[in-house]
């Protein structure tokens, strides 16, 4: 846990830096790909994920421990073949995952958040899960279990495999010429995540763009078909927490009012998107018909909320750093608390970003757990230790952000309402 949250910090500086870079590069050519708003929803994403990851919310019900040890017929040194060959079949895991996620309803829940955006750029690739709690990953692991790969090995290769994905989901890099053969382009994954059509359902691969060449899965990006980003049946919220959750709602709530028992268990295992026919009637739900005619999500602000909204998101990577850097000195529960706090932040700020008539009370939530944790612990987890006096800026922050979300959500919004009533 002490040892990835050391890999985050320095981790999440350099990602943030090339999605900045990736903002400047698109403004700087005139085809800029990324809303602030969006972008500022994906990184907060990110945050969520990556804080579920190092509090250790997931489990694996078989470690790949345990499943070596049992069923291994042969066991081999770690020399780079092995780390070749755990790579490749960990790629071949994660395309059967990818291809259950989307083909699944039950399984889409945990992966809808990774394509709500409906920009495609490198801040859409953090848009990922919270709403995994038992993972079953590991099941598919089992050609490297028989073969013996060594644990340690699995434990290098995994993270190395998911940060490799990372850099391929953007706009600004065309086809590759020999390697659109071998792996995963930006051109494959672009094709992965429009809702064309034409490219629904296509392209799982991870790494290497071939299983899907050799399962049938495979689209090629077409100049007559540019791609349209997002899924059809829009999140229509900045929440990532909300989008985390919002398709197992619906799953919820069809299986409780559909009138068949037969269709309240077909609802979580038939394709993505179906739903029973009496609750699609009582109760319908908005899906984009024509993929070039329809607008975007998007919430009115203003420069100085814009301002606002980038000032909070430092703040939340200046608390989410703490964390990281300083788990041992957090402790436990501590670490849970923080991580709360957290998740608190994310939804305060994203709730304020879609204009949400609540967002103040979320905030005030927000404030008074912040406040009661200094009054509580008599300090910010031990952060007085580096910094003296952080506990008094930390409550002055804490005030001064909730009057300020009170002027945007109350002030601003209703001069906003009163512009458009005069137009």
């Amino acid at each position: 846990m002490e040892a990835y949250g050391k890999i985050l910090l320095i981790a999440m500086p350099v990602f943030l830096l090339l999605v900045l870079f990736e903002k400047w590069y698109g403004w700087r050519k005139g085809n800029d790909t990324v809303r602030n708003m969006d972008m500022i929803s994906s990184l907060s994403s990110g945050v969520t994920n990556v804080t579920k990851d190092v509090l250790g919310l997931s489990i694996a019900l078989i470690s790949y421990g345990w499943l070596l040890n049992r069923i291994a017929i042969t066991h081999i040194s770690a020399t780079w073949v092995t780390y070749l060959v755990a790579f490749i079949v960990l790629d071949f895991a994660g395309y059967v995952v990818h291809a259950l996620d989307h083909k699944i309803n039950f399984f889409w829940n945990s992966h809808i958040i990774h394509h709500s955006s409906e920009e495609f750029n490198l801040a859409c690739a953090l848009r990922q899960s919270v709403s995994v709690f038992v993972r079953l990953f590991i099941v598919l692991l089992l050609p490297a279990a028989l073969l013996g790969v060594p644990a340690e090995v699995i434990a290098v290769v995994a993270p190395l495999h998911l940060f490799a994905q990372f850099w391929y989901h953007t706009q600004h890099i065309g086809k590759m010429g020999f390697l659109e053969k071998i792996i995963v382009t930006p051109s494959h994954h672009r094709v992965h995540h429009a809702i064309n059509k034409e490219y629904i359902d296509k392209n799982y691969g991870q790494i290497f763009i071939f299983w899907d060449k050799w399962f049938g899965t495979f689209q090629e990006e077409l100049v007559e078909a540019p791609p349209v980003y997002g899924i059809t049946r829009p999140v229509r919220t900045w929440n990532p927490i909300k989008i985390n959750f919002q398709h197992m709602t619906l799953l919820l709530k069809d299986a409780w009012y559909t009138k068949t028992w037969k269709d309240k268990l077909a609802v979580f295992y038939k394709p993505t998107g179906w739903r029973p026919a009496d609750v699609t009637e009582l109760f319908p739900v908005y899906k984009i018909d024509d993929v070039y005619k329809f607008e975007k999500y998007d919430t009115i602000h203003s420069k100085t909320f814009l301002f606002w909204a980038w000032t909070q998101l430092l703040m939340l990577l200046i608390f989410v750093s703490y964390l990281f850097g300083n788990i041992a000195l957090v402790g436990n529960p501590g670490i849970f608390i923080y991580g709360g706090f957290i998740f608190l932040f994310v939804y305060a700020l994203t709730e304020l970003m879609d204009k949400n008539q609540y967002a103040f009370i979320w905030e005030l939530i927000k404030a008074i757990a912040g406040i009661g944790i200094i009054v509580y612990f008599g300090d910010w987890f031990n952060a007085g230790t580096f910094i003296p006096g952080m506990k008094f800026f930390l409550v002055g922050y804490f005030i001064l952000s909730l009057g300020i979300t009170a002027y945007f959500n109350f002030g601003e919004q209703r001069a906003a309402q009163k512009s458009y009533l005069a137009v």
